[in-house]
């Protein structure tokens, strides 16, 4: 048999999601419900929630899972890992000939919430990346997004909606310019008591 591994451009991201209240779970089954997850494979288990498929679908579904717990005020915390290019991944090609259409959108983009993000990107396997990694950087501050540096990663304050097109932007550019495998972490922040009362 054939051996494909390393050529299917399957995008994933394994995170977890923390609300930080006691009914928790109602909060995660809720958000779990109310996002449309049909473009992509997503599977559950007592460690993470991982989603895979088209690149586009994947950060739209980890936006609108976090988008949902935050809108309701509880402090939540997000921390995932994105990936493409995984050498072996080839499971799931189904959802790879998706349209384009983000099934989120339309009521992520109504959903008005700060969050404070941090993120580090480590691309493999070749790419002229830092060029552009500081063009998109510079794009994130264009659209409102604060950018500050932290020890190994990069902190952005702003809209969850710039930060999460900003971070698409960026990993799927540093993709477009070489890498074979690209990861990306991501921790992410919202209603937190530190900053709450600056961006209601």
């Amino acid at each position: 048999m054939e051996n494909n591994w390393g050529t299917s451009r399957i995008a994933g991201c394994s995170f977890s999601v923390h609300p930080m209240a006691d009914n928790f779970v109602d909060y995660i089954k809720a958000s779990l419900n109310e996002v449309d997850s049909s473009k992509v494979w997503m599977k559950t288990d007592d460690v993470t929630t991982t989603v895979r498929g088209r690149m586009e679908h994947v950060f739209d579904v980890t936006e609108a899972i976090l988008l949902h717990i935050a809108k309701t005020g509880v402090h939540v915390a997000f921390q995932g890992t994105f990936s493409i290019g995984c050498p072996g991944d080839s499971a799931g090609d189904v959802h790879m000939d998706e349209s384009e259409e983000r099934l989120n959108k339309p009521h992520s983009r109504e959903i008005e919430q700060h969050i404070a993000a941090k993120f580090s990107l480590y691309p493999m396997g070749g790419g002229d990346y830092m060029d552009t990694i500081y063009r998109q950087i510079e794009a994130m501050k264009e659209k409102g997004v604060e950018v500050t540096p932290a020890h190994y990663s990069t902190r952005l304050d702003g809209d969850t909606r710039d930060i999460f097109n900003g971070l698409e932007d960026v990993f799927r550019e540093t993709e477009a310019s070489g890498s074979s495998h690209t990861v990306m972490t991501v921790t992410v922040s919202a209603n937190s008591p530190s900053h709450k009362d600056d961006h209601k």
